[in-house]
């Protein structure tokens, strides 16, 4: 009976539910067919029937005595972990130890398979249950055992459980092989201890076991990696005493951790010995040493290397595969040559070798970065033509390339062909575009990407909450913010309901909501918010709920609040802030200086201002032309201009250049007290560096003429007009007036020639004085052009720009409070030193002059938007 049953399962094997049947009317028989249970089990497998299985097995439970069933049970449990179905067999598993806890368990060789099992598929619990179901079983662990579990433990950063179980190893009557050895080693290393793993490669020898080279390329590879040469030769030195020869993987660890740490030419002469290494004893290179020289070439912009060594290694024939053309696409990007990357990209092809996803993501990842979204796209195409289907990385770079260049509605575009691709977004993409939509001020667009990210099932997370809360920041609602943020604390990202009916869907209470909960960036938003509009009292609430929360201000929140309060003239506060800062240990940094000097200037306290320079010097940090700008406009406000220069000479020898507001703040001090002559030297150093622009010859021309001295203010307007600058903030109707005032009716004359010749649409008023002069000279013929002239002009529609109105008006306002808070409007921090210094050099060399381009000046507030 029992051969037929096994002749008719392996019969129908290709039919498995002929094969279930047959042995499910077996089953009804006095002598169930036990012999041909992994049979029929492996069959099911093999066709994926776990239920009939679990039927099976459930069938086996019941029978009675249960000695008879319990190895078949145990069967399936192994068959069922053999083939990878760890939650079922460890399931079967447990259900037949719980109703037989008293009948023999299984050997320790199916404790070990599951536990491997376990391990393989991530599962610890698994693991902790059937180590603690052997000890209970009194299932002696063996040496393998403890090797799979102190893995596990290591493998998920349980460093501590892992040593506990390799202490009480030997209590077990267990001793660690040099694979228990290896397993710890390799833990300490991954977490950056290697100390600790050195340690046991003491205790190794002691217990008369012997490492291998693995254990020694582990500890070689993590000394490398925190800087530690010395330690790592030393490493090497001692495997060959234990008379084991560093292979390749040993040298590799070592050229890698010097490429990451940019002593790329040590790692050069590292790999140059290795490829004569039959000369010094040293392995030869393989394809992974090629490779890491390669990244260290890219990494560090030396081309033209990686170029010589991408030759060598096409001759040797193992450039030729995706990671070494991906490694040398990666360089090309990053140091600029799209065009070349471009070319590479076709190039594998031609090549044989595929280009993977990666390797466009890569190159459309650089072309978006340099705003060359129409070529991006363009490859996008040809990727998808060569039948590679973009993926969520592909869509969410270019959807933040748009997004770069405020093109929303292009980056709504490349959503909606996502998702109609099947391609799922993830939270990068919609908080990328979440962010754009509110910085262009698209809030109703914000609101509805929100409620379409979790009807789609895409949670929130605190980034989203952030950018929504800047947003509403940035919008004047400031309270709807501080609103949100308290209630993250209790709904998560659920809190983002409470922008709108429409959004109360949001409001859940699981444990994934929960878990989205404010930090630091989400304070500093606030707490800079509040500080902006003066709500000093609430954002100092805000400042103690963080602390009161566990979020501990870092240096970030600390500046802000600082310069809030300098900004402020409460420079006695902001120091008892900074004491705070100190004692949590959080470092001054160039803003921290800054801010205090900015608030010291605001009580004119010259004194203090040049103690905190020195203080940041004796620390290591070098002020910045902010700071020199702050300094030189307190001298000049107190008419301690010549010490403003000799900081201005400071600023040059030590790179730090000077930027458009440095050298407004010098020329109108120095116009301001009549020293012409020495503001024209300053116009000179300004114009070798910043060239010759608009705003430096608007300056003089406006400050000269203020100051009386009209014909050379002529001058400069002249100057001005030849280099075709735009006259919108020259007060020229002024100069006008007073050449005609000065009987130089001539001069003013000749200025509205050049303005009329050069087109410019300039206020027709400026003709009067001229039309008045010429008439009263007799030159009527003369008069009656230029009165005909100007109501043309006026016909034209070419009448004076506002420019001129509000340049006049903020002229004259700067003027009449200069002495008290006007200094604010023209202090200016620089984030162009860089291209200022290079632009310096070239002067230095005897390059043109004219050429060199204005420096943007940007916002003066150093931490506000």
């Amino acid at each position: 009976m029992e051969q037929q049953l096994t002749k008719a399962l392996v019969n129908n094997s290709s039919n498995p539910k002929r094969a279930w049947q047959l042995f499910s009317r077996a089953l009804s028989t006095p002598n169930p067919p036990f012999h041909s249970v992994p049979l029929l089990t492996g069959i099911l497998l093999r066709h994926q029937m776990l239920p009939q299985i679990h039927t099976l097995h459930s069938f086996l439970l019941s029978l009675s005595p249960p000695h008879i069933s319990i190895p078949c049970q145990y069967t399936i449990v192994k068959l069922l972990a053999t083939h990878e179905h760890i939650q079922d067999a460890v399931s079967l598993f447990r259900s037949t130890r719980s109703h037989f806890p008293h009948h023999p368990p299984p050997n320790v060789s199916l404790y070990n398979l599951l536990i491997n099992k376990s391990f393989q598929f991530d599962f610890p619990n698994f693991m902790s249950w059937l180590y603690k179901d052997m000890i209970s079983a009194s299932v002696s662990p063996d040496t393998y055992t403890f090797n799979l579990l102190i893995d596990g433990l290591c493998r998920s950063d349980r460093l501590g459980d892992a040593r506990h179980l390799f202490d009480v190893m030997r209590d077990k009557g267990c001793h660690p092989n040099e694979f228990t050895f290896g397993i710890l080693i390799r833990g300490y290393c991954k977490i950056g201890l290697p100390l600790e793993g050195l340690m046991l490669l003491d205790r190794m020898k002691m217990m008369d076991v012997y490492p291998n080279v693995i254990i020694y390329n582990t500890l070689v590879g993590s000394f490398c990696k925190k800087g530690d040469d010395d330690e790592a030769e030393r490493l090497v030195e001692r495997m060959r005493e234990d008379g084991l020869v560093p292979n390749v993987v040993t040298f590799n660890s070592r050229i890698s951790a010097l490429c990451k740490s940019g002593k790329i030419l040590e790692a050069s002469r590292i790999f140059r010995d290795m490829q004569i290494g039959e000369v010094f004893g040293l392995p030869r290179p393989n394809v992974v040493t090629f490779n890491l020289m390669l990244r260290g070439f890219c990494e560090k912009g030396m081309l033209e290397e990686a170029r010589k060594l991408i030759e060598s290694m096409k001759k040797d024939d193992i450039f030729f595969n995706a990671q070494s053309y991906n490694i040398w696409l990666c360089g090309l990007v990053r140091n600029g040559e799209l065009l070349e990357a471009q070319t590479v990209l076709k190039e594998m092809s031609e090549n044989g070798v595929d280009p993977t996803i990666y390797s466009y993501n890569i190159v459309i990842d650089g072309l978006c970065k340099n705003g060359m979204l129409g070529e991006a796209k363009m490859l996008m195409s040809l990727m998808i033509n060569d039948g590679i289907s973009p993926d969520t990385v592909t869509y969410s770079t270019l959807l933040h390339g748009y997004c770069t260049k405020s093109k929303v509605t292009e980056a709504k575009n490349i959503l909606h062909e996502m998702i109609k691709r099947g391609c799922i977004p993830n939270k990068y993409t919609f908080n990328t575009l979440l962010h754009s939509m509110w910085k262009e001020g698209k809030v109703s667009e914000a609101q509805q990407l929100l409620q379409k990210m979790i009807e789609r099932g895409y949670d929130l997370d605190t980034v989203s909450c952030n950018i929504v809360i800047r947003g509403l920041c940035q919008t004047g609602e400031v309270d709807k913010a501080v609103e949100i943020v308290s209630e993250m604390w209790s709904h998560g990202s659920a809190a983002l309901g409470d922008l709108g009916s429409s959004f109360m869907s949001l409001v859940n209470e699981d444990d994934h909501g929960r878990k989205c909960l404010p930090d630091l960036i989400t304070y500093s938003t606030i707490i800079n918010t509040l500080f902006r509009e003066g709500k000093l009292d609430e954002a100092k609430k805000k400042f103690v709920e963080m602390t009161g929360k566990n979020l501990y201000p870092d240096s970030v929140i600390y500046n802000t609040i600082l310069h809030h309060l300098c900004k402020r003239g409460k420079v006695s506060s902001a120091f008892q802030v900074l004491k705070d800062m100190e004692k949590k240990g959080c470092k001054k940094s160039l803003q921290t200086y800054n801010s205090l000097i900015l608030g010291l200037r605001n009580k004119n306290q010259i004194f203090e201002m040049r103690g905190l320079m020195d203080e940041m010097r004796e620390e290591g940090i070098s002020p910045n032309v902010y700071t020199y700008n702050i300094m030189i406009s307190c001298l000049c406000q107190a008419g301690r201009t010549e010490e403003a220069i000799s900081l201005l000479n400071e600023m040059l020898p030590k790179g730090i250049i000077p930027n458009m507001h440095t050298f407004e703040l010098l020329i109108k001090s120095y116009c301001r007290i009549g020293e012409f002559r020495p503001a024209q030297e300053v116009f000179d150093i300004a114009s070798s560096i910043c060239g010759h622009n608009e705003a430096l010859y608007s300056l003089m021309f406006n400050e000269f003429l203020a100051g009386g001295e009209i014909l050379e203010a002529k001058q400069f307007l002249e100057s001005a007009i030849d280099k075709c600058f735009d006259l919108g903030s020259f007060l020229y109707k002024d100069l006008i007036d007073k050449l005609c005032k000065v009987e130089n009716l001539e001069g003013a004359h000749d200025i509205l020639k050049k303005l009329i010749h050069i087109g410019f649409g300039f206020d027709p008023a400026s003709f009067m004085p001229v039309i008045d002069g010429l008439h009263k000279l007799g030159h009527k013929h003369e008069a009656d052009e230029l009165a005909e002239r100007m109501l043309e002009m006026v016909s034209e529609g070419k009448v004076g720009n506002k420019a001129y109105q509000n340049y006049r008006e903020l002229n004259h306002m700067k003027r009449s409070k200069y002495n008290i808070d006007g200094w604010q409007a023209i202090v200016h921090r620089d984030d162009g030193s860089a291209a200022a210094l290079k632009n310096l050099k070239r002067v230095q060399k005897g390059w043109g002059q004219g050429s060199i381009s204005i420096l943007q000046t940007p916002k003066n507030d150093i931490l506000d938007d």
